[in-house]
């Protein structure tokens, strides 16, 4: 086990303490972001995936993965993993 924290118990860090964020409430998603959607939502229907499979993968990505990716390339990542972890596909399949 590292002795680098994950992403999510970073708390009181001075180096990650919240900044202000402009909202992006307004935003419609791009066509990547439905196209992640719709895969995270066929493979949890085909009961291949689960919203915490996908929190889980989330939380253990690098810091620099964690805090340089978008909302769904993060999403994207998470569900490559699970599927390699479940043997679905492999990560030569994805690549």
């Amino acid at each position: 086990m590292t002795d680098v924290p994950l992403q999510h118990d970073l708390g009181g860090s001075q180096r990650f303490r919240c900044t202000a964020v402009e909202p992006d409430d307004d935003a419609p998603p791009t066509g990547f972001d439905k196209r992640v959607d719709a895969v995270r939502s066929v493979l949890r229907e085909a009961g291949l995936f689960t919203v915490d499979e996908m929190r889980l993968n989330i939380e253990r990505l690098h810091e620099t993965d964690y805090f340089g990716l978008t909302y769904y390339e993060k999403w994207l990542r998470s569900i490559a993993a699970v599927m390699v972890a479940k043997g679905v596909v492999t990560w030569e399949d994805l690549s």
